[in-house]
């Protein structure tokens, strides 16, 4: 069991998340700007988490947790303090603390700028795309976190049905319950340590997916290269 920090707790993913990481027996503390919308369950803990904090004040709300997730999200209204550099505190908050464990939702391709225009639905959020670039790419190169980043395609409300595809291939969406339940299984497989996993829906059990990620991609050239 690991105690795990969720990085914006009242959202459509973390929600999903947390519950998937209560049954598979994590405790969570989630934080959030809102904490009265965070989902109430046993074994969670609602805390007040602004990402325009001074990083000291971040760790000091993490500290005693093992693992952090970075799924909090402005929706394009303050891509700067939250999207990009609300996550980079976070990550300079978890080394204070000592925490070695982060998993990061990102975005199809964003470490892959020469793609994004060749996706209507990716050309519609440049800048966040741009905000998740530099996020990722600090976690990458700028820490010693051992990490994985998610990176969904256009995220739906329709019902999840546990199958993934990751990698490059024609879906280009994926029900949100779907990306909680990748996100809260990747805990589980040591395997996917330094790996981005680009998903959508597929064919392939997400167990099965995860755990035969098979080696990590290297993004040494911050991903401007096919």
């Amino acid at each position: 069991m690991s105690k795990v920090f969720v990085v914006g707790g009242s959202g459509r993913v973390a929600t999903d998340l947390i519950k998937d990481l209560i049954e598979n027996g994590n405790e969570v503390v989630a934080g959030s700007r809102n904490p009265e919308k965070i989902i109430k369950l046993d074994g969670v803990s609602a805390v007040k988490l602004d990402l325009h904090a001074e990083m000291e004040e971040i760790a000091r709300i993490m500290d005693g947790c093992d693992v952090v997730y970075f799924v909090a999200g402005s929706r394009g209204k303050d891509l700067l303090q939250t999207d990009a550099f609300g996550a980079v505190k976070t990550m300079m908050a978890a080394e204070r603390d000592g925490i070695k464990r982060y998993i990061m939702l990102s975005s199809m391709y964003a470490l892959q700028p020469q793609m994004w225009s060749k996706y209507k639905a990716l050309a519609d959020i440049t800048d966040y795309n741009i905000a998740k670039f530099f996020a990722d790419n600090y976690l990458i190169h700028n820490t010693k976190l051992a990490y994985t980043i998610v990176q969904p395609a256009s995220l739906t409300e329709e019902p999840g049905t546990g199958m993934v595809t990751f990698g490059d291939g024609k879906d280009t969406t994926n029900p949100i319950s779907d990306v909680a339940k990748v996100l809260a299984d990747t805990l589980k497989y040591k395997e996917t340590i330094g790996h981005i996993i680009m998903m959508r829906s597929g064919k392939t059990p997400i167990d099965d997916a995860l755990s035969n990620v098979g080696d990590p991609v290297a993004y040494n050239n911050a991903g401007l290269t096919d």
